[in-house]
């Protein structure tokens, strides 16, 4: 065995700030629901799914072997990739966050390895059936999976629940929704902590630290779940937002449907060692869950803009970390050289962050941005060109200025009232 080389621990280090970005980006897939049905208070709601992130980090270890052992050849692969790859995962994750789009934190990582790997030892170093049935296929099926089962779950509760006071049903969904948050902060635990742990024990087979095809120590699993508990707390309020208000406008029985929709789908993958997009999963719930209630609205521009977000992470994070690739290829100055432009442009983003500062305290605020705001689609035209306006009122639209010819020849009408041809 080798010691504990600098690189080394640089890419440990590396890999336990993407845990952390990783977290509070994907606070929202846990508790934007329930923050933005008022289920929870916004701070204690990320107390709750820190706490239960880090127990999750303990459950399984499944996904981190299909990182460490399955996605690329390890054998091939030296600490300056991995390190590459971290790059491109954690500025994918930043700038994401601050335009407030819920990307894949999970997508951004298996791009940068990909990418980091191919600049490296070529294409032939990516195992292309793992990354097709474990990441791709899970990516296209998962929010559709979610989606469906939130959207019949959300129907269920409004039918079960049809005959009960709103009081009551509200009341009971509320307490459903906390318990299902916990769920899915405990799935995003067993899932996503997983990922920093695979990227580390990677990293130290690369660097002769660890066996080939060993375990994540004791000590990987430890700090991978105290990082990403650590960025849950801090809180993702931009994404938040997004998910909770942006995407569509839930009640408690629709929050309770998708959350235990994407948690059902989440802890399934993770016991299949699947690397799921976390994200892509509770996205398609919420939108599942807001065509489940009737006369309920998805905001399809900015679901849209998310869809194009989901396209571009894979690519876009596996040619930052190609880049950053082929820059520590020079040696040691050319390491130095990606970290400092690695924590110069992260900077840079937080700094940019604060012109507009979103937390706990106005995260639930009704001001949506414009993009939020979408006319009213065809079919809720058609609907609302054919419904009769409420018994004496007259539409504006349909009102019509009578010639006065018309109104000399019409008899006189008594003091007070409204003649009823004066409005077609």
């Amino acid at each position: 065995m080798e010691s504990f080389s600098l690189i080394l621990a640089i890419v440990v280090i590396t890999a336990l700030a993407f845990d952390f970005t990783n977290g509070f980006h994907d606070t929202a897939n846990a508790m934007a629901t329930t923050i933005s049905t008022g289920a929870m208070k916004p701070k204690a709601a990320v107390a709750m799914s820190a706490v239960l992130n880090l127990v999750g980090a303990f459950l399984s270890i499944e996904v981190a072997n299909t990182i460490s052992k399955g996605l690329v050849d390890e054998s091939g692969i030296q600490p300056e990739v991995i390190f590459a790859a971290l790059v491109g995962a954690i500025l994918w994750n930043l700038l994401t966050w601050l335009v407030g789009l819920p990307s894949s934190s999970s997508h951004a990582l298996m791009g940068g390895l990909i990418g980091a790997t191919v600049a490296s030892a070529g294409f032939g170093a990516v195992h292309g059936d793992v990354l097709v049935t474990k990441v791709l296929i899970p990516a296209v099926a998962a929010p559709v999976v979610a989606g469906v089962a939130a959207m019949i779950g959300a129907r269920l509760t409004y039918r079960l629940g049809e005959h009960a006071t709103e009081k009551a049903t509200s009341k009971g969904y509320r307490a459903g929704q906390i318990t299902s948050a916990g769920l899915v902060s405990l799935a995003h635990g067993t899932n996503d902590a997983q990922k920093t742990m695979g990227i580390i024990t990677l990293a130290l087979v690369a660097g002769g630290a660890l066996a080939p095809d060993s375990d994540p120590p004791v000590w990987v699993i430890l700090s991978a779940g105290l990082a990403i508990a650590a960025g849950t707390y801090l809180g993702g309020w931009r994404i938040i937002r997004t998910m909770g208000k942006g995407l569509t406008d839930l009640q408690p029985q629709q929050g309770f449907a998708a959350q235990t929709s994407a948690a059902t789908v989440i802890l399934a993958s993770s016991h299949l060692g699947f690397s799921l997009s976390t994200t892509h999963s509770v996205s398609g719930a919420v939108m599942g869950a807001g065509l489940g209630r009737k006369g309920g609205v998805v905001r399809w521009s900015t679901a849209t803009r998310m869809f194009v977000a989901w396209g571009l992470t894979l690519p876009a994070a596996a040619l930052v970390a190609a880049l950053a690739e082929w820059v520590t290829a020079f040696g040691n100055w050319g390491t130095a050289l990606v970290a400092v432009f690695l924590v110069a442009s992260s900077a840079a983003i937080w700094v940019i962050s604060r012109r507009e500062v979103v937390d706990h305290t106005n995260v639930n605020d009704t001001d949506e941005p414009a993009e939020a705001t979408e006319p009213a689609g065809v079919v809720t035209q058609a609907v609302a060109a054919v419904t009769p306006p409420p018994a004496g009122t007259v539409s504006d639209d349909l009102a019509v200025t009578i010639p006065a010819q018309v109104q000399s020849d019409s008899p006189a009408a008594p003091a007070g009232s409204t003649s009823s041809s004066a409005a077609v």
